[in-house]
């Protein structure tokens, strides 16, 4: 508190200077508005940019006369000298490529030309969004040097860059109006749920690369900044239209409709006011691979069949060991055991097709009021608040429906020339959400124990073996036996199970995912350049907490230990200076951040850009920076059954805090009914075997115990911390030729990489390395292997690092080019790869998700003849290796074509656009586990005021 209060002190100090107010007009060589162009003084930091009619005002300390410098993308930049106060400027630019003039502010916190960035930086301005063959201007990112999506449903997209990504993509970070719009539940981004629409958005800036120096924590692997219209500056009413059809071998074609509505007013110099809404609906991709997860051309007619997109096939047994127990209770003769495989059997799963309504909808409300006590830029007040609502799908390690989902954020901000201050939170409620894993177990379950259902198997496959029946034919009698009278989707015993177990938020009885989860977080930024004129000077610093409330359907947060609330805090510092004769640029930024659980942590960034060439056109940068990450709140505090593991955090508290009693069904081979035991977190950690260590022993215990023993390796990991990258880049940005180049690379090293490990916790007895099956059955190692062999035991996924260092490598090359007649082009070309030593480690995962090629390329012409316009953008990825919790396996590579046509009508500020993506029709996948990507097809109306 004493730090803000210094900083609202020092606010004042920038705002009691004398102001010269300038206003004026930008116009291109045809007279008409040019939106969004770049209004800079020169020699001082004073800018803004113009509104939708190409209208400026600003105000500046600086007396006249002096210089004010204009520029927007596809013009060239000039200036125009401001001799008196409140001087009003008509502007006009001539078109010319100029991409480096553009002013970014998120690379270095403080408005700069991209040729100054210290690192790499991608955007999309008002005419890319405008242009873009995409369905919305979120998907056209992916159209973006370094950005790789990831489809989970089509309302659902998160982004990857600079590879070790999923969908639930912790290591990103997305602002929108300087708010994280990560879920407080699960530490991710939701793709565009709660964020900006088509008609609102007025920039999107993205740094790929560890930003950790100025933004914190999650700033690890790229950062993703959405910037929506000021009222001020674009008023009146904007509203679109669009209407289309998605196509989909599985799917079919079904309707695709978008619509939203911005309003926004200047009612004086003091005061302005804006509100927006947006509305999506279609049907999703239909998730139909019903490949077998765990091995490779296994399909339906197994017997332990445990299908992608099939769910409640998860429950499975082993078929001799459950006629085992039919003997000892008298329901199976003796001599069934030597009938009965020593295999396991699964139960009949649900296709995710029955177990959704595959309708996708996304709602977005949003509305702020903007008050500025002087008059002018310097010192505005900003109330906004943000509100989600909408169905999709989320994948991690099941897949889930988001089923009325509902995200919310409040904000309040003062901002100025040289600072800012804001506090947010946000809020959310899991609606009618569920796991689609265990609506399918439970809804099996409603209808027939797993005891039953087995015993019945059990009983039928002997009885047909012994009728004379081959084992194929013996399991497929058993199983329709088994099955007989089963819950079928479309029937009303069906709904009503559905019903049931999705309104239940208990894991052994229903599905439901509960949450009403928060974050709290503040932060701010003063910049000294008006103070300090030898370099330019910025402090700043951030506060989050963390109210985790699932409910204890995720986190371990029940009603015998209660709520989970943790902290965290950041401060940091920036320096830059100008050298020889401002051709050479010195950044250097340093930020400490301390988290509850974990030990403080220092991130530097130091970068230099040298402007070379008489017209300073040809720009080299070089770079260090270090990130980090803290564990999510899921590394730290999750305690969630997904069936066959329990997902345990490993905070300190969080391993007492996880409690289960689980039934011992036989110890050292005799049947006790009745008998249970108590564990928790400290025997997943403290107490289990690799589970990599607990297949090889499965495999080989039935031929040679004594060997298999042997191969058995106890857990030995450690609590997790945060992770760390070591960032070098290299860059150059230059026009040779008319030809506008980005060009860049980069060598990350990664130390104590999060990642999960499967253990395997034997229920009783203790782990030990290679234990010694002759030491007898009251050896505690023995007895552990013996809870191996007769199934007493519970799986646990955990959370922890790796102790081998990881490195990736990569580079990218963008050009762009305005031809002659208004045609522009584009293209870039990125390579990733990454290197671990899988022998080192053989249990961890590293998750790098990234193809080692991508080539993207667009065309377009905003002006082809009178009013019509077109774009055409296609992209291409090869094959690569996907690896999740979910699932494991190749992703094909894919080349992907999208185009619009548009049509200009002038007389009523209209734009018609007529677009298609994957025009090629050939349906792709971005991941394993949501449905192929079809075509879609869409047919707009935009109108601006």
């Amino acid at each position: 508190m004493k730090i803000y209060l210094f900083i609202v002190s020092l606010f004042f100090c920038g705002i009691t200077y004398a102001q010269t107010s300038i206003s004026g007009s930008v116009k291109d060589s045809k007279n008409q508005p040019v939106p969004g162009a770049n209004v800079k003084v020169v020699g001082d930091s004073a800018g803004t940019v113009t509104d939708g009619d190409g209208n400026f005002s600003l105000s500046t300390t600086k007396k006249p006369p002096f210089d004010i410098e204009i520029s927007s993308v596809g013009y060239g930049s000039t200036t125009a000298t401001v001799t008196a106060a409140n001087q009003k400027i008509t502007v006009s630019l001539s078109e010319k490529e100029t991409q480096l003039d553009e002013i970014v502010v998120s690379a270095s916190r403080a408005p700069e030309k991209v040729r100054e960035s210290p690192v790499t930086i991608e955007r999309m301005t008002i005419k890319d969004v405008k242009k873009t063959a995409s369905p919305t201007f979120y998907d056209g990112l992916e159209n973006l040097k370094e950005v790789q999506m990831n489809t989970s449903s089509m309302s659902f997209k998160s982004i990857n860059t600079r590879g070790f990504a999923t969908v639930a993509n912790t290591r990103f970070m997305q602002l929108v109006d300087g708010m994280d719009n990560s879920s407080p539940l699960l530490n991710f981004v939701l793709g565009n749920l709660i964020g900006v629409s088509d008609i609102d958005v007025a920039s999107v800036e993205l740094l790929p690369g560890a930003s950790s120096a100025l933004y914190g924590a999650n700033a690890f692997n790229g950062i993703l900044f959405m910037n929506s219209k000021s009222p001020f500056k674009y008023q009146g009413i904007s509203t679109y239209v669009k209407y289309g059809q998605t196509n989909q071998k599985a799917a079919g074609a079904n309707e695709y409709y978008d619509y939203g509505v911005r309003a926004a007013h200047k009612f004086n110099d003091y005061f302005a006011a804006k509100a927006n809404f947006t509305y999506m609906r279609g049907t999703d991709w239909w998730a139909t691979d019903y490949t077998d997860k765990t091995v490779e051309g296994r399909d339906r007619s197994h017997h332990n069949y445990n299908g992608m997109n099939v769910y409640g096939d998860e429950a499975t047994t082993n078929i001799r060991s459950v006629g085992q127990s039919l003997v000892n209770l008298g329901l199976l003769p003796a001599s069934a055991l030597n009938v009965l495989p020593n295999e396991n059997v699964s139960r009949t799963g649900y296709n995710e097709v029955d177990l959704t309504d595959n309708k996708v909808r996304n709602a977005k409300i949003d509305f702020s009021l903007h008050a500025r006590p002087f008059g002018n830029e310097n010192f505005e007040i900003i109330w906004q608040s943000k509100f989600g609502f909408g169905n999709s799908v989320y994948q991690g390690a099941n897949r889930y429906y988001l089923n009325g989902f509902q995200m919310q954020q409040h904000k309040l901000e003062f901002t100025g020339k040289n600072f800012f201050v804001r506090g947010y939170y946000t809020t959310e409620d899991g609606g009618k959400s569920y796991d689609m894993l265990f609506t399918g177990l439970n809804i099996n379950r409603a209808w027939k124990p797993d005891a039953t259902w087995f015993g019945q198997y059990a009983g039928a496959f002997v009885q047909s073996t012994l009728a004379g029946a081959t084992p194929t034919q013996a399991h497929l009698a058993a199983r329709a036996t088994a099955d007989n009278g089963r819950f079928l989707p479309g029937t009303p015993e069906f709904q009503n199970a559905f019903n049931q177990v999705t309104s239940d938020p208990n894991v052994l009885t229903g599905s439901k995912l509960v949450d009403n989860s928060k974050i709290y977080h503040s932060d701010a930024n003063y910049n000294f350049r008006d103070l300090i004129k030898f370099a330019e000077i910025q402090v700043g610093g951030s506060y989050r907490r963390y109210d985790l409330n699932s409910f204890g359907r995720i986190y371990t947060d029940t009603p015998q230990f209660g709520g989970i609330k943790y902290d965290e805090y950041g401060v940091y510092s920036q320096v830059q200076k100008k050298f020889m004769e401002d051709r050479l640029k010195f950044t250097g930024s340093v930020r400490y951040d301390k988290a509850e659980n974990f030990d403080g942590n220092y991130s530097p960034r130091v970068s230099f850009v040298y402007s070379a060439g008489e017209a300073k056109n040809h720009i080299f940068r070089a770079s260090f920076q270090t990130g980090f990450r803290n564990p999510t709140t899921q590394d730290q505090y999750i305690g969630f059954n997904v069936g066959n593991a329990i997902l345990l955090g490993s905070a300190p508290d969080n391993l007492t805090r996880y409690e289960e009693t689980l039934p011992v069904t036989s110890p050292l081979g005799q049947a006790l009914v009745g008998t249970s035991t108590t564990i928790n977190g400290n025997n997943a950690y403290y107490n289990s075997y690799t589970a990599q260590s607990a297949t090889a022993f499965a495999a080989l215990a039935p031929s040679n115990p004594v060997a298999a023993a042997a191969l058995l390796v106890r857990t030995n990991v450690d609590l997790v911390k945060p992770e760390t990258v070591k960032a070098f880049e290299l860059g150059y940005r230059g026009e040779v030729k008319g030809f506008t180049y980005d060009i860049n690379g980069y060598y990350n090293i990664y130390n104590d990489f999060i990642g999960n490990l499967t253990v395997v916790a034997p229920l009783y007895g203790t782990a030990q390395d290679a234990p010694d099956l002759t030491l007898g059955a009251s050896n505690p190692g023995v007895q552990s292997v013996d809870a191996l062999v007769t199934g007493n035991t519970r799986a646990f996924q955990l959370y922890t690092n790796t102790d081998i260092e990881i490195k990736s490598i990569g580079f990218g090359v963008g050009l762009a080019k305005k031809l002659p007649k208004n045609f522009e082009v584009s293209a870039n070309y990125n390579y990733a790869e990454f290197n671990f030593d899988q022998a080192k480690d053989p249990s961890f995962e590293a998750g790098f998700n990234t193809p080692k090629h991508r080539v993207k390329a667009t065309i377009s012409n905003d002006n082809l003849f009178k009013n019509f316009g077109f774009n055409i953008s296609g992209r291409w990825s090869d094959e690569y290796k996907w690896e999740s919790t979910f699932a494991d396996g190749m992703i094909d590579a894919a080349t992907v074509i999208d185009a619009q046509i548009s049509y200009l009508v002038p007389s009523i500020k209209s734009t018609f656009k007529l677009g298609a993506t994957n025009i090629g029709g050939k349906e792709y996948r971005q991941l394993l586990g949501p449905g192929l990507i079809g075509q879609q097809y869409f047919l707009s109306l935009t109108v601006n005021p």
